[in-house]
């Protein structure tokens, strides 16, 4: 029994029309557009994203605005100072103008702007070398311990565990004299250079542990995957597991510990220079320029209060961007 045409018809397949609108509501995200995403809902974090950004903007191009004769933050304007009164800027605000936008330094008649702005430049490269030497020897040795556990693990943590029992501030305090004219004899640099190197070395070697242990304990939960067992029986290196299988799946955890040790660093260098360790005046550095006001806070306070804004902001920022960041990597975040 044949069927007829209409009924043949009817058993078609009836075309469906594609509704570009639905397949962009059910096309899938990468997990970093999912993650970068979540961060700009966050106005905070992007709100501190912007502070940072231009944090590290000014610092860049502050060298090269002295250089050009743009900012002069060694001129002195002692025509800005009134000797009766122990030099103390002249007129409202501590000599605040058009030509000195924050004032000028009291005794010296050095621009505050041009100093806090060159200043940023040095109090970044400390806290963001300190930072890498850091977070490159715990990202390794965190590596290393979780790995391969045993003896090796127990080593590395005993290791830990002893560096964290040191005194830090006390350690700077008493070893910078020693070590910064062996610094300055091994490397032929004068004492400056030699106080910033010695600063760097210290933070970042007694920083690594914090960042090692964060480390080891993501690299043992990573360690139990299947690609882990499956590059170990392929015959892989272990320079190639670490780095290429491993390492990978680590950069979250590390960009979240740089953004969060990176204010850390930044107000440790403002306090080391309020222990008279670290880069001396006239090379300016948040740190000093807040030292040097200390002794003015009550005669001139803005001299005082700008340097200490600007720490605390820049704290603030790095601090509220790292959270950011940590939320906007969490894929539970949205639930």
């Amino acid at each position: 029994m044949t069927l007829q045409t209409s009924q043949l018809e009817s058993l078609e397949p009836t075309p469906v029309e594609s509704d570009e609108s639905s397949t962009k509501a059910v096309a899938g995200l990468s997990p970093s557009r999912l993650a970068l995403r979540r961060f700009r809902r966050d106005r905070l974090s992007m709100v501190a994203f912007v502070v940072v950004a231009s944090y590290v903007v000014l610092a860049l191009l502050a060298p090269i605005l002295v250089k050009i004769g743009f900012i002069d933050p060694f001129k002195f304007h002692q025509n800005l100072l009134d000797a009766n009164l122990g030099g103390i800027p002249k007129g409202k605000f501590g000599g605040v103008s058009g030509s000195h936008l924050l004032g000028v330094e009291p005794g010296t008649g050095r621009d505050v702007l041009a100093r806090m702005w060159y200043g940023v430049t040095f109090s970044l490269t400390i806290a963001l070398a300190a930072t890498l030497v850091s977070s490159v020897l715990g990202v390794v040795l965190g590596i290393i311990a979780g790995f391969r556990g045993g003896l090796i693990d127990a080593t590395i943590g005993r290791v830990i565990d002893l560096t964290l029992s040191f005194p830090q501030t006390l350690m700077l305090l008493a070893l910078s004299t020693v070590f910064v004219l062996a610094i300055q004899n091994a490397l032929n640099v004068n004492v400056n250079l030699a106080n910033g190197i010695y600063e760097v070395l210290v933070l970042g070697l007694f920083g690594w542990p914090t960042v090692a242990r964060l480390i080891r304990g993501q690299v043992l939960s990573i360690r139990e995957r299947e690609f882990i067992d499956a590059a170990v029986l392929l015959g892989a290196s272990q320079r190639r597991i670490y780095f290429k299988e491993i390492l990978p799946n680590l950069w979250a955890p590390i960009l979240v510990s740089f953004t969060l040790t990176m204010p850390a660093y930044v107000s440790t260098e403002a306090a080391l220079s309020f222990l008279n360790v670290g880069i001396k005046p006239p090379t300016p550095t948040l740190g000093n320029i807040l030292d040097g006001s200390i002794n003015y806070a009550q005669s001139d306070f803005l001299f005082f209060f700008f340097p200490a804004l600007l720490i605390a902001i820049i704290v603030v920022s790095f601090n509220l961007l790292g959270d950011g960041i940590r939320d906007a990597l969490d894929p539970k975040s949205d639930r």
